[in-house]
């Protein structure tokens, strides 16, 4: 008896220091499941029963039990730590700090293009040809290996567009074309879009300083906006998803989250740091926002100058608590509208005759960064470095969490969409990119 007294004391204490030091991990948790449980079931449209099974099943945040109210999802771990996340019409879902509510904020104004038009120029089904110079039998396998292996790979959607025509297409149960998808890091190449519009509109320039008002005084005024779209400026920053850091901090903590970047010391000079951050793209939707005289321009931008603009109706982008784009990773769109981001840039900036950015900002954000080792440009990631080496130099993608991918491949008039629950190495993204580009030569 007195043995396993001494056990069950030990095994206490050892659940007692446990919870000590992953305490505050909780609130990250607990935050991460409740707002992903929220996104996915207000915008995504997935039962909680679903979601549960796979957009919540990843280590640790699984062990957090959820609970739902008409708008708002709460989540804890062993009833600790609750935390909520609430929809917000127009905005998205939001972490609510504790001790506060969610404003009550403007939501963007929007536009549907309605015309009678095919994809990607409008929403009225598919061109259905078959193209001489493809090899349909090998692009079926190429697409069919992207979904085997379920358990491993996790794909739950491939798209491929040549010459503008969809000339593949897979969604497993589920999805459809009509189902939005969390682009998480594809967000920051729509942000740095943006700043490419309003370049082309006269109304900034690339290589202006960031106007930042309290790095005016020390070395930081140096940094420009070409800088940070690069991930250049030589800022502090921690992207550790892992522990309780500066990203996990401002997604899940903070209600502002586009001041933690500008707080920042400088760790070097601009250009002498590549140094990826999710923290920069957040202070970028900052800046955006003070480019604009009221909030409700600034809602309205992304959607009137470019997300409407070329018919990306099922796009969200989501705000934090004070009502600014969270540019760094919390973009929707189903997949067919992801695939309409990556024409766009296939085509220079044109849509459908009507230019909305310079035809050389292409050229601008495939640019290899120094520092990067050829894997960066400005918010877009490049196979300049080949790091796909039987996959053409000229590819560039959005790229987010859990491998969801927008590839643009000029030199084979290509746009490759992959969407799924993990990324590399369980995905081999090489060999699947061969595959397809395999079925075009």
């Amino acid at each position: 008896m007195k043995t396993f007294k001494r056990i069950l004391i030990i095994l206490l204490l050892i659940v007692a220091v446990v919870a000590f030091l992953q305490y505050p991990k909780l609130n990250i948790i607990a935050g991460y499941a409740s707002k992903n449980m929220a996104s996915s079931h207000f915008i995504g449209g997935h039962d909680y029963a679903s979601i549960t099974k796979n957009e919540n099943n990843m280590p640790l945040i699984k062990l957090a039990g959820t609970s739902y109210d008409m708008d708002t999802i709460s989540a804890s771990i062993w009833g600790l730590m609750e935390r909520e996340a609430v929809y917000r019409d127009g905005l998205g879902c939001v972490l609510v700090k504790e001790g506060r509510e969610a404003k009550v904020l403007p939501s963007p104004k929007r536009s549907k293009l309605e015309n009678s038009l095919p994809f990607p120029y409008g929403n009225n089904g598919k061109i259905d040809t078959v193209l001489a110079n493809i090899d349909y039998q090998k692009l079926a396998y190429a697409v069919s290996n992207a979904f085997a292996n379920d358990e491993t790979q996790k794909t739950r959607t491939v798209l491929v567009v040549y010459k503008d025509q969809i000339v593949a297409e897979r969604y497993i149960d589920g999805f459809s074309e009509k189902t939005p998808i969390l682009g998480w890091s594809m967000t920051k190449s729509v942000l740095a879009t943006l700043y490419g519009i309003l370049q082309y509109q006269g109304k900034i320039s690339v290589n202006d300083p960031a106007p930042i008002p309290e790095w005016q005084n020390d070395t930081r005024k140096k940094i420009t906006l070409n800088h940070l779209l690069r991930m250049q400026s030589g800022l502090a920053w921690d992207e550790d998803y892992a522990s309780i850091s500066d990203v996990t901090e401002m997604l899940f903590l903070d209600a502002n989250m586009t001041k933690k970047q500008a707080s920042k010391e400088a760790l070097a000079p601009p250009t002498e740091l590549w140094n990826y951050s999710s923290g920069t793209t957040n202070l970028l939707s900052g800046i955006l926002r003070s480019k604009f005289d009221s909030h409700q321009s600034y809602l309205d931008f992304p959607y009137t100058a470019l997300i409407d603009k070329i018919g990306m109706h099922s796009m969200l982008l989501e705000a934090d608590m004070e009502g600014n784009f969270v540019g760094s990773s919390y973009g929707w769109a189903n997949t067919r509208d992801w695939a309409k981001f990556g024409l766009l840039y296939l085509h220079n900036g044109n849509w459908n005759g009507e230019q909305l950015f310079d035809s050389n900002w292409s050229d601008y954000v495939r640019k290899p960064t120094k520092k990067s080792d050829k894997v960066y440009g400005a918010h877009f990631w490049l196979n300049a470095g080949e790091k796909y080496p039987n996959v053409p130099k000229d590819l560039y993608s959005a790229n987010g969490f859990q491998g969801q991918r927008v590839y643009i491949i000029p030199s084979k008039e290509l746009v490759i969409v992959r969407t799924g629950l993990v990324g590399e190495p369980d995905f081999e993204a090489g060999r699947f990119l061969q595959e397809v580009i395999g079925a075009f030569e």
